[in-house]
C-alpha cells in the first residue's frame, strides 16, 4: 500500500457515534496510513474538540438552515485543504459537493460513500423540495467521483442501473470483530428484573423505524422491557406516545452510546430488533448496521420483511422475519422464541459462527485492496 497517500474523511455527523466512518478511520490508521477526519454535532450540546486526527465541531440548528450549512461547508473545506490529503472520502451526500470540488482543486481522488439512497429518504417524504435537491446533487456528482461505496448488493444494482455506474464497492455496515465479556450491563445500569426479557433497539429515533410497533407490543405484554439506545428528532414524540399507551415503566430511553461502548450494552439484551417500515426505497433496501451488531453480540434478531434483511436472517438462521407487522404478530414471535430454549441457543450458536464472517475486519479488505492497487 502506498504510504504516501493521505486520507481525509468528512461527514455531517459525529464520527464517534457513526460506526461506519469510525471503522474506516481506524482501518486506515491501523494500516499505517495518514488519515484525518472532520465531523459535526448539533443534537447534543458539546464543545468542539479534537481526538487524535478526528475533529468534531458543534453546529446550531437554532439558526437558519442557510447559515447552518454555510458554516458546515466552510469548516469542512478548511479542514479538507489543511489535511493535504490526496484521497477524500465523502461519507454522505451533504459532504459530497464540497469534497468533490476540494478534491478537484488539489488533484485528489474522491470516494463517495452512498450509505443511503439519498434521493429516496423516508424522512424527506414530506419535504419534497429537499428531496428533489438531494436527487439533483446525487445525479450531478455520483458519476463524477472516482469510486462509489454502498452498503449492500441491492444498492449497488440500483445505482448501476440508474446511473450506469461501473466502479462500485460493496462495504456492508459490519462491526469490527469483538466479543464483549460483560453480560449484564443493561440489567445493572437500569435495574431490570431478571424475569423480564430485554428487547433492544439501536439507532436514530425516527419515524419509520418500527418504534411505534414496539411500544404497542409492550401494551399487550408484561414480559418485556424495551431499551432504546439512540437519540433523534422524534425522541419526544415517542416518549409522549409511551406515556399515552401507559407503558412508560416498560421502556427505557437510554440515549446515545459511543461506538466503542455499544456492543457491551448490546450483548446484555435478549432480542435485537430491526423493524423498518416500507415507506421509501431507501428503507426497502435497508441492511442496517444494528442488525450486524446484534449478530456480533449473539443476540437473536427480529427483522422486517425487507429483501436484504430477510435474505441475511434466513441464510444464517439467526432469528425471525416479521411477516405481519402487528403487535400481536410480534408478541407471538417473541413468546415462541423464549418458550423454546433449544431454539434460542441454536440461534445464538448460529450467530457466533456468522460473526466470524460478518465483521468489518474482513469486509474492509474490499476497499483496502482497491487502495493498495492505486
Amino acid at each position: 500500500m502506498n504510504k504516501k497517500n493521505k486520507f481525509f474523511i468528512g461527514l455531517l455527523g459525529n464520527i464517534f457515534y457513526d460506526s461506519r466512518s469510525l471503522n474506516l478511520y481506524k482501518s486506515l490508521e491501523d494500516n499505517g496510513l495518514l488519515v484525518s477526519a472532520t465531523g459535526f454535532e448539533w443534537r447534543s450540546k458539546i464543545n468542539s474538540f479534537k481526538n487524535n486526527g478526528i475533529k468534531i465541531y458543534t453546529l446550531s440548528k437554532s439558526c437558519l438552515s442557510f447559515w447552518f450549512y454555510t458554516k458546515f461547508a466552510i469548516i469542512l473545506l478548511f479542514n479538507a485543504f489543511k489535511s493535504k490529503a490526496n484521497i477524500f472520502f465523502a461519507e454522505d451526500i451533504y459532504s459530497l459537493p464540497f469534497l468533490y470540488f476540494a478534491a478537484k482543486l488539489v488533484n485528489a481522488k474522491i470516494y463517495y460513500d452512498s450509505r443511503e439512497l439519498y434521493g429516496f429518504l423516508a424522512g424527506l417524504k414530506d419535504k419534497q423540495f429537499i428531496q428533489r435537491l438531494l436527487q439533483k446533487i446525487e445525479f450531478y456528482f455520483i458519476s463524477k467521483v472516482d469510486c462509489v461505496i454502498v452498503t449492500g448488493d441491492m444498492d449497488a444494482e440500483f445505482l448501476h442501473e440508474k446511473y450506469l455506474l461501473k466502479d462500485i464497492i460493496v462495504l456492508r455496515n459490519l462491526p469490527k470483530f469483538y466479543k464483549p465479556k460483560t453480560r449484564n450491563l443493561l440489567r445493572k445500569k437500569f435495574n431490570i428484573p431478571k424475569e423480564k426479557k430485554i428487547l433492544i433497539y439501536q439507532g436514530v429515533i425516527l419515524h419509520g423505524r418500527g418504534i411505534k410497533l414496539l411500544l404497542e407490543t409492550l401494551k399487550i405484554s408484561d414480559n418485556y422491557i424495551l431499551v432504546l439506545l439512540g437519540d433523534g428528532e422524534h425522541l419526544e414524540y415517542y416518549q409522549n406516545y409511551a406515556a399515552e399507551l401507559s407503558v412508560v415503566n416498560k421502556v427505557i430511553f437510554a440515549g446515545k452510546i459511543e461506538q466503542h461502548e455499544l456492543l457491551d450494552f448490546t450483548v446484555s439484551a435478549d432480542v435485537g430488533l430491526a423493524l423498518i417500515e416500507n415507506i421509501s426505497l431507501s428503507y426497502y433496501y435497508a441492511l442496517p448496521n444494528k442488525l450486524f451488531e446484534y449478530i456480533m453480540a449473539e443476540v437473536p434478531v427480529v427483522v422486517s420483511n425487507m429483501p436484504q434483511m430477510k435474505e441475511l436472517v434466513n441464510k444464517y438462521n439467526i432469528g425471525f422475519v416479521l411477516e405481519d407487522e402487528t403487535p400481536e404478530s410480534l408478541k407471538k414471535i417473541l413468546d415462541k422464541l423464549f418458550s423454546d430454549e433449544k431454539l434460542y441457543c441454536k440461534i445464538k450458536a448460529n450467530q457466533a459462527a456468522a460473526s466470524i464472517q460478518l465483521n468489518w475486519d474482513i469486509e474492509v479488505n474490499h476497499l483496502l485492496d482497491r487502495i493498495k492497487n492505486m
